[in-house]
């Protein structure tokens, strides 16, 4: 397994994060494909004897079971010290306001069974709250010892850089990663966000990374419980299937060439774009093994050529991500 520093923080991380949002109560509403508690510690034993010490959670992911199996395996299986646990903020009452932020890290804290969050990150930009009241409340978290770091998710990069700005000019703390959507399908955040990010020297932590598995597998669709109820990955990609698709195809050529799976090929475009840690979801413990093995392989720049660009303009971009915030807030609705 391979390091690297979270951009200006001292947090150590794996360069493949465990995404936790496959773990929780199917009870919740969320998913149905989420796993129970001995499964989803499986699949976090395993993730640590990878070397993976990064974990990505939520308060809302299955109703805040998913922070609870993984609490409870990670204080099983390990030192708290030795682990690197993320966990965010947005889908739920109140969104970023002061008295929510406040709530819901104690929520979160408990669920956890731990008294510190290494990474806290925004799930999405709040416009009904303004700026500096969200970025004071954070960083009342960092001075109280509560949280380590903050980290934010999936919005424009005009927003990013004025709640950074907000930081700097009050003297509070900033972000120091970014975790958006992006990979070799979608890749929209190459415009301004990914930009304002390297200047600002945030690391880059993007979800689904592997575009809800469809950079993994040579066949578009899978026959999975998955696949045929995830209504936000049907919500991303499904409208823009035939470019979709010629891509995925030339990833799985490069697999060919280098003997490699279509996993590793993605993992590593990733990482020659310089993603410090892609969040990786898994439902089986050979999923992870596929993924580690992106570390091997080396894409030369006609090898990244030859996926570019995906769609860096165009209206459908917007769409897909503006379809994305509104299937995620209809969820939110359901969960209450």
């Amino acid at each position: 397994m391979q390091y690297i520093r979270l951009g200006n923080s001292d947090l150590t991380v794996s360069r493949l994060c465990l995404g936790c949002m496959s773990f929780g109560d199917p009870a919740s509403k969320m998913h149905a494909w989420t796993l129970d508690p001995e499964r989803s510690e499986a699949i976090i034993c395993h993730a640590l004897g990878l070397g993976i010490n990064f974990f990505d959670t939520a308060n809302t992911y299955s109703a805040g079971t998913s922070e609870e199996y993984l609490g409870r395996a990670l204080k099983k299986n390990v030192a708290r010290d030795k682990v690197i646990i993320a966990s965010k903020v947005y889908f739920n009452e109140g969104h970023l306001k002061k008295e929510a932020i406040a709530r819901e890290i104690e929520g979160t804290l408990r669920r956890l069974g731990t008294d510190y969050l290494d990474l806290y990150i925004i799930h999405r930009f709040d416009a009904s709250t303004p700026i500096e009241e969200t970025m004071e409340a954070l960083d009342r978290l960092v001075r109280a010892g509560k949280v380590r770091a903050l980290g934010a998710s999936a919005m424009y990069g005009y927003q990013f850089y004025n709640m950074q700005l907000a930081a700097r000019d009050n003297g509070l703390t900033p972000f120091i990663s970014m975790q958006n959507h992006y990979n070799p399908l979608y890749r929209e955040d190459e415009r301004e966000l990914i930009p304002i990010c390297r200047q600002m020297n945030v690391a880059l932590t993007p979800y689904s990374p592997l575009a809800a598995g469809r950079c993994a597998r040579p066949d578009w669709a899978a026959d999975t419980m998955r696949s045929h109820t995830d209504r936000v990955a049907h919500g991303k990609y499904d409208g823009t299937e035939a470019t979709d698709r010629k891509i995925a195809s030339s990833i799985a050529e490069i697999a060919e060439k280098y003997g490699a799976s279509m996993t590793q090929v993605t993992l590593a475009w990733h990482f020659k774009k310089g993603i410090a840690s892609p969040v990786i979801g898994a439902t089986k413990e050979k999923y992870l093994d596929d993924a580690a093995g992106g570390f091997y392989v080396t894409l030369t720049e006609h090898d990244s050529a030859a996926l570019s660009p995906a769609r860096c303009h165009g209206r459908s971009v917007k769409k897909r991500r503006i379809s994305e915030v509104l299937l995620c807030e209809k969820q939110f609705r359901l969960n209450r």
